[in-house]
């Protein structure tokens, strides 16, 4: 087993301008694939290629990009209010809009003052609120972040936007495709950004993943696998995620994620599922297995749950080699690695940490400083939703559903 490490700059502050990366260029000079005759038949001939390959690819994206750290500011904040005082806002978003370099939470609320007031003062918020009602009605604040639980989604963030805020909204962007479609022309309608916050796509390990495929590293794709589960406590009855009437269920809660990153890692949307689902004594889906039919003869399949042993990857399988991305969705802080298996040789590549919610939340201020797209458009989310539907049809129908 070969383990490669992706070059680091030895200035330890220098490593984010690879970390921030939005997209590998391909016109980064690579070493002409004909000179090296038999590659394919000669494993040990195809990973020196591949090592001269990401030597330049890297060595261009240092010389290209900028220190992102010591770009300075022009001075334009994004002011931040979060509705809800939600653990996936208190210890990840929150804390990595404060860290960004373009956005600042100035006011947290909840429906029990007392509570609101006290998540401000741990994480150094201005102000703090009784009602979702009176942050919206802030005139200082441009930009809501929405983590209530999913049939919080599509009203609140409705309410955002008519209060004239963009709207950043945890995944899944809604309960389902009609209002996802809702939501979707309201932000259209007036002119204010949405985006859904799946954090895990802004990080550079899914793009030097699908960098590699082009690339030619795994030969034709044939399969898409992934997986996503967690072990819920058993007393953890009142979690909102087994209740049926606020969108619980494995599905919605990590299944979008398997879904999400089989489309992006091969480029292309499935046009037929089928999903088998079992359910638990409040009726949500805890565990959920997906079968996915893409064009071009490629297949995949997920599994994921809320009662099994934690697991978080994909990979991408072809008729010369596996790719898979071993700590997919949430790696926080530790270097992520990359397991390329080829005619029997397995390599690992350990990449960078990176910042992942940090990024994604740069990325939707730039979007309304700039007054652009975010990285990833609003017909990503609705495709991504699309599928989730048909999957939960399948399941319940008992039959393959196209799309």
């Amino acid at each position: 087993m070969i383990t490669r490490c992706v070059p680091r700059s030895s200035n330890r502050r220098a490593v984010h301008p690879l970390l921030s990366l939005p997209v590998l260029d391909r016109h980064y000079i690579m070493p002409n694939m004909k000179k090296w005759g038999g590659i394919h038949n000669n494993p040990l001939k195809f990973q020196e290629y591949f090592r001269i390959c990401l030597y330049h690819k890297y060595r261009g994206i240092e010389q290209k990009m900028t220190n992102r750290e010591t770009q300075k500011s022009d001075g334009r904040i994004i002011r931040w209010g979060v509705i809800s005082t939600a653990k996936i806002g208190r210890e990840q978003v929150i804390p990595a809009i404060q860290a960004s370099r373009n956005g600042r939470v100035v006011a947290i609320a909840s429906r029990d003052e007392a509570k609101a007031a006290t998540t401000a003062g741990a994480l150094n918020i201005p102000r703090s609120y009784g009602s979702y009602e009176a942050l919206l009605a802030d005139p200082e604040i441009d930009a809501i972040y929405n983590p209530l639980p999913n049939d919080g989604h599509l009203p609140w963030s409705l309410a955002a936007l008519k209060a004239g805020k963009h709207v950043l909204v945890e995944k899944p962007i809604t309960m389902n495709t009609d209002e996802t479609r809702t939501l979707i022309a309201a932000a259209e309608a007036s002119g204010l950004t949405l985006a859904e916050a799946f954090m895990y796509r802004f990080h550079p390990q899914h793009e030097h993943a699908r960098q590699m495929i082009a690339d030619g590293a795994i030969g034709t794709t044939r399969f898409v696998i992934a997986e996503f589960s967690f072990s819920m406590s058993p007393e953890a009855t009142d979690n909102v995620r087994l209740k049926p009437e606020m969108g619980g269920g494995g599905l919605l809660d990590v299944g979008c994620y398997c879904i999400n990153s089989s489309r992006l890692a091969i480029g292309r949307e499935p046009i037929a599922v089928s999903g088998f689902a079992v359910n638990g004594a409040s009726g949500v889906d805890e565990s959920f297995v997906g079968i996915l039919q893409f064009p071009d003869g490629i297949l995949g399949n997920f599994a994921c749950g809320m009662r099994a042993e934690g697991r978080q990857m994909y990979a991408v399988v072809g008729d010369a080699g596996r790719l898979t991305v071993d700590l997919a969705f949430r790696p926080d802080d530790e270097s992520p690695t990359l397991t390329l298996l080829r005619d029997g040789h397995s390599e690992t590549i350990r990449l960078p940490a990176a910042q992942q919610y940090v990024l994604m939340a740069e990325d939707f201020a730039d979007a309304i400083l700039d007054k652009r797209t975010p990285r990833f458009p609003l017909a990503d989310s609705l495709q991504n939703m699309r599928v989730l539907d048909a999957l939960a049809v399948s399941a319940r129908e008992g039959r393959q559903v196209t799309l």
